[in-house]
């Protein structure tokens, strides 16, 4: 795990060139925190910056940018295969000094060409790849999206990097802030790919591949789509696909276990980490290390679950419960932790685990994309339910009935509804979710419908001024008709948008705030190939509900451990707004500085702060996807 980034096209001396590279660099130096380097090449006008977090081969063999005849690379991620593919390019002639994965890298490139080597690689990674006989730079992107990748021109200077801090740190760097990716923002509470937050700079997309040259400024290309492994290929039964399926998992937490530092691993004591745990300490012949962080809240607090199936793992566990306070304390370094506004509340508890487990080791695995691969998250069930009923009925009744339910005020249906749980989510009906819900009943597309439930803010055109709308792929005619079943067109979505732009992003920036690598085994695009080539009646007997990993956890651990209803990894952020939050709050939300700023519409802003500070209204997310972008801006003045 490290950070990179570069220019092309910009003009000076080698020693101007390395020193601009550097200066991007070293804003990231928490990606990378034991080593640096650059090199250039002013005829080429190409430059290269690198911070070192080590991990493979630690010694000075592993340093980068690394250089072979032909090439110039700096690589963020690991290739968890590279060992393999060492083997198979020995027997083929090449030979190597050290044994980092990155010089691997190199000589396959050096083999099978940039895009074929790409498709041999298993793993998660950001590459610039310099070619020094064609005059070419590549950039590409792990499948999954685990690693960032930035890249944009400004005037004649190509930027790239694994973060937009450091391409703004460039000589050449200018933009202002992109008011359609901030509109798409404002929605979901991340930047939907592949906009950035800043005009003209674009995030690479996953398992994508983009050309850079003299003779022209590239598109990104795809060398791997998970579209292509919807038809389905393999047929087999539900049975031996479980088997299948604990093969693959197996095979990739071993791969995800090489390294030469300390290795540990997360554990809330939910399906997916405990499985990984669990797949860990089979294959280890010490105790994994294991941390939790625990919240005197019963209400937020797993780390009693944690502990349980820990005890009987016996893994090395390390748990520490937190305060309210030590909570909020994270707040304040939030805009500086992330490169861009992201406002998934999460990211409070996820840093301080990272923080954790930092103390004690270098990497951490944990169990994120079980729920978008595995079908876990209760609302694809509930979606397909209420569209499946919502269809039936025409479009003008819809609008009609949606109208009718927006005419009580909250407070109103909170004072005569029943406490009735929902059905696939946790809580009760509310007219606060009464009221989002009518927002929901006229979608036309089931994208759009799910896209509705998937958003914090529904029409963000009411709070941002300028910029455009969209539904950052959800709302795609094409790709939902590609579907039979509605729940599996709602995890094919989640795997393209939420999981790279929230979840790993998520993760990524909290992880390498304090240089700890994460890595993500069920995230293995062998995996992800495998299920959706599968006969939907085959996937869905095992997906509905993550049954096959609950099927395969259950032989490590007893289901009484583990069987629990999902708790997610929250905070009591309404309550902190209302309360310890609120005088950070008001002050990033002052009407005159938010008019002075003129991105938000300070009078629908401070409506809905006031209806959260009376109570008739939660309106949790929506503000803090304004306080984040508010938080983010202050801290790049």
């Amino acid at each position: 795990m490290c950070g990179f980034a570069g220019s092309y096209g910009y003009r000076g001396t080698a020693a101007e060139l390395e020193d601009a590279a550097l200066r991007m660099a070293d804003v990231i130096a928490r990606r990378g925190p034991d080593d640096r380097g650059a090199w250039s090449d002013p005829r080429a006008g190409i430059a290269l910056g690198f911070r070192r977090l080590a991990i493979q081969d630690i010694t000075s063999d592993g340093h980068q940018p690394m250089l072979s005849p032909r090439h110039a690379v700096t690589f963020n991620g690991e290739i968890y295969n590279f060992r393999e593919l060492r083997t198979e390019l020995a027997a083929l002639g090449h030979t190597f000094r050290g044994h980092s994965d990155t010089e691997v890298l190199l000589a396959a490139v050096a083999e099978w060409g940039m895009t074929r080597a790409l498709r041999r690689l298993v793993g998660m990674f950001a590459i610039a790849l310099w070619d020094r006989m064609e005059h070419t730079l590549y950039l590409a992107r792990d499948r999954m999206g685990e690693k960032p990748l930035y890249y944009g021109w400004s005037g004649s200077t190509f930027l790239f990097g694994s973060d937009m801090d450091a391409l703004r740190a460039h000589p050449a760097f200018q933009s202002e802030v992109n008011r359609d990716a901030l509109r798409g923002y404002a929605r979901f509470g991340y930047v939907p790919a592949p906009q950035s937050i800043w005009q003209g700079f674009r995030k690479l997309l996953p398992g994508h591949l983009l050309t850079v040259s003299e003779r022209s400024r590239g598109e990104p290309a795809p060398y791997w789509q998970l579209r292509d492994a919807l038809t389905p290929t393999v047929n087999i039964d539900a049975t031996e696909a479980r088997v299948e399926v604990e093969r693959l998992l197996a095979q990739s937490v071993r791969g995800c276990m090489v390294a030469d530092v300390p290795l540990g691993a997360f554990l809330s004591g939910g399906i997916d980490s405990s499985l990984i745990v669990a797949l860990m300490q089979a294959h280890s012949q010490r105790p994994v290390r294991t941390f939790t962080i625990g919240f005197h809240d019963k209400d937020y607090d797993e780390a009693p679950h944690a502990k349980r199936v820990a005890r009987h793992l016996g893994t090395d566990h390390t748990e520490l419960y937190l305060s309210g306070e030590d909570a909020l304390a994270v707040v304040p370094g939030l805009a500086k932790m992330y490169d861009e506004p992201f406002a998934d509340s999460s990211q409070i508890p996820t840093s301080l685990v990272a923080k954790l487990a930092r103390q004690h080791v270098t990497v951490s695995l944990s169990g994120d994309g079980g729920d978008e691969l595995f079908g876990g998250y209760e609302r694809y069930a509930l979606a397909q339910r209420l569209w499946n009923r919502l269809r039936r009925v025409p479009a003008p009744v819809r609008d009609g009935v949606a109208a009718l339910l927006r005419v009580p005020r909250t407070r109103t249906w909170d004072a005569v509804l029943p406490r009735i749980p929902i059905r696939g989510l946790s809580g009760h009906l509310t007219g606060d979710r009464i009221h989002k819900l009518s927002g929901k009943l006229g979608a036309r597309t089931p994208g759009a419908f799910y896209a509705g439930l998937a958003m914090t803010w529904e029409h963000p055109e009411e709070i941002v001024r300028g910029g455009h709308d969209q539904l950052s792929g959800f709302d795609d005619p094409a790709r939902q008709a590609s579907f039979d079943d509605v729940f599996d067109g709602f995890m094919y979505t989640d795997t393209l948008t939420y999981l790279p732009d929230d979840i790993l992003v998520k993760v990524d920036r909290a992880t390498m705030a304090v240089s700890l690598e994460g890595r993500a085994p069920l995230l293995d695009h062998r995996i992800a190939d495998f299920l959706w080539s599968l006969p939907h009646d085959v996937r869905l007997v095992g997906l509905r509900g993550k049954q096959w990993l609950k099927e395969i956890l259950y032989t490590h651990v007893p289901r009484a451990i583990v069987e629990r209803p999902k708790m997610g990894f929250g905070i009591p952020l309404a309550a902190w707004l209302r309360g310890p939050l609120r005088p950070w709050a008001e002050a990033l939300l002052d009407r005159s500085r938010l008019q002075r700023e003129g991105f938000f519409v300070a009078d629908e802003v401070h409506r809905r702060w006031a209806e959260h500070l009376a109570g008739t209204r939660n309106w949790q997310g929506p503000l803090w996807n304004v306080l984040m972008f508010q938080a983010w801006l202050e801290e790049r003045r």
